[in-house]
Formats: C-alpha cells, sequence, structure tokens
C-alpha cells in the first residue's frame, strides 16, 4: 500500500499552532474526522488518547505517529501535521514533536496497522526528509513530499 493510498490533502495541515499534546491529539482527529461522515472526531480522539496512555508514541527527532483502532470504521485513516512550533510529547530524546502522524485502523487490520507504522517509521529516520519536512510551506508541498517519498536505496 502506499502513502498515497491513504493520506489526502484534506488531512494535511502546515504550520499549527498546537499547544500541548492534548491539544494536537485533538487538531488530528478533527483532521481524520473531516470529510468522513460515518467518523467520529470524539472517537478518534479518545483512540489515539488511549494509546498515549500506554506510552508515548514519541519516535524522537521532533517525530510523534498517535495511532488507534477505530470500531466505528473499516478503512484506514491518515493524517499529518508540521507544527508551526515544537510540543513537549514524552518522546524518548526528550526534543519537542513537530511532526506528527496520525493514524486509525479497523480493529482487525493489525498485520495492515503494523506495516503502516514500521513505513512511516523508516520515513522518519531520513533527516533529510524531516528537514523538508519542516521545511514545507504549504499543504500541497506536504503532500508532494510524503506521497512521493522513496527509500533510500542502499549500496
Amino acid at each position: 500500500m502506499q502513502l498515497s493510498d491513504l493520506l489526502v490533502r484534506d488531512r494535511i495541515a502546515c504550520d499549527i499552532l498546537s499547544g500541548s499534546k492534548k491539544r494536537v491529539l485533538e487538531q488530528l482527529s478533527e483532521l481524520i474526522a473531516s470529510n468522513e461522515p460515518d467518523i467520529n472526531q470524539q472517537e478518534v480522539f479518545e483512540s489515539l488518547i488511549n494509546r498515549e496512555r500506554l506510552g508515548s508514541t514519541g519516535l524522537g527527532k521532533g517525530v510523534a505517529i498517535p495511532h488507534g483502532r477505530l470500531k466505528a470504521s473499516d478503512k484506514t485513516l491518515l493524517a499529518f501535521a508540521q507544527l508551526k512550533e515544537g510540543i513537549d510529547y514524552d518522546a524518548p530524546d526528550n526534543q519537542p514533536v513537530d511532526l506528527l502522524f496520525a493514524l486509525v485502523v479497523p480493529p482487525e487490520s493489525t498485520q495492515e496497522h503494523l506495516q503502516i507504522l514500521a513505513a512511516l517509521s523508516e520515513m522518519c529516520r531520513d533527516e533529510q526528509f524531516r528537514q523538508q519536512l519542516r521545511s514545507a510551506h504549504s499543504s500541497d508541498e506536504l503532500y508532494t513530499l510524503l506521497t512521493h517519498w522513496a527509500p533510500k536505496q542502499s549500496q
């Protein structure tokens, strides 16, 4: 599955202000639920916040991937936010987070869930790519970067 299969421009936010972890999870929940009449924003938020209670989804280097399962959905949904300023996210390196993916999957999508998390994690390990995401000035620019990323070929 390609990122372009999961991510649409309407679920990408660029240069947003978010003063806390809770607030950014609310904003990501809004993005996921937007244009999805069968998806309840509050249920998305509860799924993301419940997963955070188990342990931070911060990866380090300014990146987090909050994720959860959504009983009311039969499809996988992804959102992305680039923050104007980093926030405290309880990341393992104690660095502020300013790049966030939010992922919700149906309850039975265990393998797909793990594959997507692995792909996003690999993408976010690329320092040059993280810098490109931070330098983007629009949701369209972020969309292009995110949907055209390819892993570097080992030599």
